[in-house]
């Protein structure tokens, strides 16, 4: 048996740039990519902490060190521009297996604050 559990998570990134016109996805700063475990055309669930709206995509990669966390296509519908956003990628793992994720939580900038790899309850507020 498999579970689907927490792989890479990047935490309170703000929304900083929307693109209508194109065809989907959600771009995110390379550096914050591989920080979070997470590759190019990765299915993750993103969470709108400012509206809770939760909605897949897949990721594009940015551009190295623009701190870019950009909507794109209809995901550019579901936030705003300055909304705080929960990206969110997991995996398959064997019954037994622990995983470790790597977490990365993000200043108002976009840039990494912590990178740790388990979370303890009410320490992001």
């Amino acid at each position: 048996m498999f579970k689907i559990m927490l792989k890479g998570k990047i935490h309170r990134a703000i929304v900083n740039e929307k693109n209508i016109n194109y065809e989907g996805s959600i771009t995110i700063d390379p550096e914050l990519m591989e920080l979070a475990g997470m590759e190019e055309f990765e299915k993750v669930q993103i969470v709108d902490i400012n509206n809770g709206k939760r909605f897949e995509t897949y990721i594009i990669k940015g551009e190295y060190g623009k701190r870019e966390i950009g909507l794109n296509g209809a995901a550019a519908r579901m936030c705003e521009l300055g909304d705080q956003v929960i990206i969110m990628s997991y995996a398959l793992y064997e019954k037994n297996e622990v995983p470790n994720p790597k977490i990365v939580v993000v200043d108002n900038n976009n840039n990494p604050k912590t990178t740790k790899n388990s979370e303890t309850p009410n320490t992001f507020c």
